[in-house]
């Protein structure tokens, strides 16, 4: 992943670092997830930055990781007053129990779902109870794998996933559901996949 996300990291903010103004259900899911989080919020696989950036827009207080240094640095530049650092979703820098609230928004894209229960206990860990996790996958049961992306190459795999096969994972790993959302996708605004959003409590 560092290696298929190096090449392509400066076209991926470029592209991507306004994607929210076009779509309006997931300021509103990510807004409300802000409301409820009162306490240190980290996203994981933040790639770019853009979905931390419209975290503190909203008043939270937000830290982005990823995988990938390259797009920690393209992070760093759209969002220069937040904190960015490069960490693995599987063994987060935080202690037990220290977090408000964990975001994902298509970061368990490069995961197969047999592999989710390990990431989603450590997400666990590291949430206060009562903490939440918004998470946000593309529907399906589909890998598309991909060899250029924003005339850049690169070799990166991404997994969709069945909704009810994640809301059992969160499940088994500990979180209660809060409430799911499914929808169509953004016509012209990004890939044409069914999209579902989750809130979890911890």
């Amino acid at each position: 992943l560092r290696t298929g996300y190096a090449s392509i990291a400066r076209g991926y903010r470029e592209q991507l670092a306004d994607e929210l103004a076009g779509k309006p259900l997931d300021r509103a899911f990510l807004a409300a997830f802000a409301e409820r989080c009162t306490g240190q919020i980290v996203e994981v696989g933040c790639g770019p930055g853009q979905v931390a950036k419209f975290l503190a827009e909203c008043g939270a207080r937000v830290e982005g990781t990823d995988l990938s240094p390259a797009m920690i640095d393209e992070a760093r530049a759209l969002c220069p007053a937040l904190s960015f650092r490069v960490a693995d979703m599987f063994a987060l820098p935080y202690a037990d129990a220290s977090l408000a609230g964990l975001v994902a928004f298509y970061a368990i894209v490069h995961l197969r779902t047999t592999e989710l229960a390990a990431p989603f206990r450590e997400w666990h860990r590291v949430l206060a109870p009562g903490g939440l996790v918004a998470l946000a996958f593309h529907q399906g049961t589909d890998v598309v794998h991909v060899d250029e992306m924003f005339g850049a190459t690169t070799n990166l795999d991404f997994v969709m996933h069945p909704p009810d096969a994640v809301v059992e994972a969160l499940i088994t790993a500990g979180f209660t559901l809060e409430a799911r959302l499914d929808r169509a996708p953004y016509p012209g605004v990004e890939h044409p996949s069914q999209r579902t959003y989750l809130l979890a409590r911890a």
